[in-house]
């Protein structure tokens, strides 16, 4: 798994189109758009080896909380992104483990935001301009 890490002041989507992917979560009215206000956006990659890690989720959530920690912030943005270079996980493996990440921080005590699966949505995104706010990193 691999993901970039925002710092924002907020981030807004609204759904747009459908995208190629098998997989296509149903847009409802909670779904279609959201925004959340000084929030870690995180792009995340699930990859083919990520398949036969179960260590993957729990590496993940450690990652993410201590970039939380480290920012003083609770409120997190999931955003699925297959553009970072590795050989992509199966849809279903990818939407399965973005909502395993989702749940587990809403068990945390993180308000999350997580735009539907398997489409192309509009953002806009004002980054912050401090040494932490943009941040990559490669879970194993």
């Amino acid at each position: 798994m691999r993901f970039l890490s925002f710092h924002c002041a907020f981030f807004k989507y609204n759904v747009k189109n459908k995208s190629r992917s098998k997989i296509i979560e149903t847009l409802s009215d909670d779904n279609r758009e959201g925004e959340l206000d000084n929030c870690l956006v995180l792009f995340i990659t699930v990859e083919q080896r990520d398949e036969n890690n179960p260590n993957i989720i729990p590496n993940s959530i450690i990652e993410i909380e201590k970039i939380g920690k480290q920012l003083k912030i609770t409120n997190i943005v999931i955003l699925s992104f297959a553009h970072l270079f590795g050989k992509l996980s199966s849809p279903e493996f990818s939407l399965n483990s973005l909502k395993q990440i989702e749940e587990i921080l809403i068990k945390k005590g993180f308000k999350t935001l997580r735009p539907p699966f398997g489409w192309f949505n509009e953002i806009e995104l004002k980054a912050k301009g401090h040494p932490l706010s943009r941040i990559s990193r490669l879970i194993e």
